[in-house]
């Protein structure tokens, strides 16, 4: 009888076991822990808040589940032993908060948290460095892989800014400093004084005589004229006197038309003897460019004896392309380089801009002016012409920071964490190795300015090939790892 009831005693014990470890978690466990988790406690400790392990950007108050992964969340005591005044990476790595949207929902988006009335789910804070807050196309690459590539990053700087337009240039005759020499009349060349092209002379240097029955026949017009003016000068008519005056005079203004010189008209004078020959004087100083002159030659007023030029300072003109036009402007310095020899430099300044272009170059003419120093600057020389003109300051980056397709040009932004985000510019002029950039990235961001080409292929690879266009085709969600198309691996 005693074996039989300690049998029962201790069926009602097991029993009674079974009951409460049953009803501890439906009946009273459950409001126990809730109280204790409303308090703010979860096994005698106390949580500062619920964390998501697999998204460590998503928190809570209370327990529950992360809207992302579905995975229980996770407590965050307040003993929790880290260092004394360490911060919460988690939290340092997602950065502030943009916007609240629902987890299932991408396009409902909110300022502060709460429910999306559509859907009841909860919304999730979307951190400034999330992938979610990025653009279509961010990729992350590990520090391995970066080191792999060559990845290295640089941050946009001020730069003064000048820009520089090459253009060749010829150098040729100043219009302004040419002179002909051509006969004021008819007759045969006699000697010829000045016998070479190249040759130097001098202002009002005797070139060459002409025998002219024209100037003959001038000069004794003259010298009847000046006999009858002397024979009647002491006429008691006035008028007749008067009248031969004003026919000497007549005379004399022909020979000088003529190019005969006032001291050949008083040598005329005083010897009464006309002069056979005439003599052509340089009109100006300068080199011989061509000579057409030789003796026994018959000339006449339209024949062109020599062309003259002063060579102390030329024009060097310069063929600039249509779209360069714009940074050139009248007055400005412009410096000039030999092509064999770039230690010579020379400094010139924009004359004049011709108004129309070239039809077979498409190019303008701007014309130089250049004192010609030592005669360095011959005519025929071909020379480099450097325009430079100061912008100021301007936002820069390293030329091969920027991925140009022609109509878009991108760069990569870091966003921290190994994300790198493509973000499209408006690039301005080309300062020696950096580019201007007028719009989309600032002094703060730090850019991608090596490896960025690998990079760029795997964006493509998740957001699909961009067209001509600019636009994207939809692809996988931003942030997934670049390691496949890096590493030459494909899954």
């Amino acid at each position: 009888m005693r074996k039989l009831l300690f049998a029962f005693g201790m069926l009602l014990v097991l029993i009674a076991g079974l009951a409460g470890g049953y009803g501890y978690g439906r009946w009273f466990g459950q409001k126990a822990d809730s109280a204790a988790a409303e308090k703010g406690m979860h096994n005698g400790r106390k949580v500062l808040y619920w964390q998501s392990g697999m998204h460590p950007w998503v928190k809570r108050d209370e327990p529950g589940f992360c809207p992302i992964c579905k995975m229980p969340l996770i407590p965050i005591y307040a003993d929790d032993p880290r260092p004394p005044g360490a911060k919460d990476l988690s939290a340092t790595a997602a950065g502030k908060v943009l916007y609240y949207t629902d987890p299932e929902d991408a396009s409902y988006k909110a300022d502060v948290p709460g429910l999306n009335p559509q859907t009841g789910n909860g919304l999730v804070p979307v951190y400034e460095n999330s992938p979610t807050a990025m653009l279509p196309g961010t990729v992350q690459v590990s520090p391995d892989k970066q080191r792999l590539i060559g990845v290295s990053f640089a941050k946009p700087t001020y730069t003064e800014g000048h820009e520089t337009v090459r253009a060749s240039g010829n150098v040729v005759l100043d219009e302004r400093r040419v002179s002909r020499v051509n006969p004021k009349v008819s007759g045969w060349i006699d000697k010829v004084l000045v016998d070479f092209t190249g040759d130097l002379v001098k202002q009002g240097q005797p070139l060459l005589t002409i025998y002219s029955p024209e100037l003959l026949a001038g000069q004794r017009e003259y010298l009847l004229a000046l006999q009858a003016a002397e024979t009647l000068a002491g006429s008691s008519v006035n008028a007749v006197a008067s009248s031969q005056r004003t026919m000497l005079e007549a005379a004399r203004r022909r020979l000088e038309l003529l190019d005969l010189s006032a001291e050949a008209i008083a040598t005329l004078e005083r010897t009464r003897e006309p002069r056979k020959y005439i003599t052509v004087y340089a009109p100006a100083a300068g080199f011989v460019m061509e000579r057409n002159a030789f003796p026994g030659q018959r000339v006449s007023p339209e024949t062109s004896l020599y062309l003259l030029a002063d060579l102390s300072r030329v024009w060097v003109m310069a063929q600039v392309f249509e779209y360069q036009a714009p940074s050139i402007r009248p007055g400005q310095a412009v410096s000039l380089h030999f092509p064999y020899d770039e230690s010579r430099i020379l400094s010139g300044r924009v004359a004049y801009i011709q108004p129309g272009l070239d039809p077979s170059t498409r190019t303008l003419q701007v014309r130089v002016e250049a004192p010609n120093l030592g005669m360095r600057l011959r005519p025929g020389m071909y020379l480099d012409v450097l325009f430079t003109q100061h912008q100021g300051r301007l936002l820069t980056v390293p030329a091969t920071a920027v991925l140009d397709t022609g109509r878009r040009q991108t760069v990569f932004v870091h966003r921290g964490n190994g994300y790198m985000e493509p973000r499209d510019i408006r690039v301005g002029r080309r300062v020696d190795d950096r580019v201007e950039v007028l719009e989309g990235i600032t002094v703060e961001d730090e850019i991608v300015v090596a490896g960025n080409f690998l990079i760029d292929s795997e964006s493509q690879i998740q957001t699909g090939p961009r067209g001509l266009d600019g636009d994207t085709k939809p692809a996988a969600a931003p942030g997934k790892p670049a390691g496949d198309a890096m590493s030459g691996h494909q899954h």
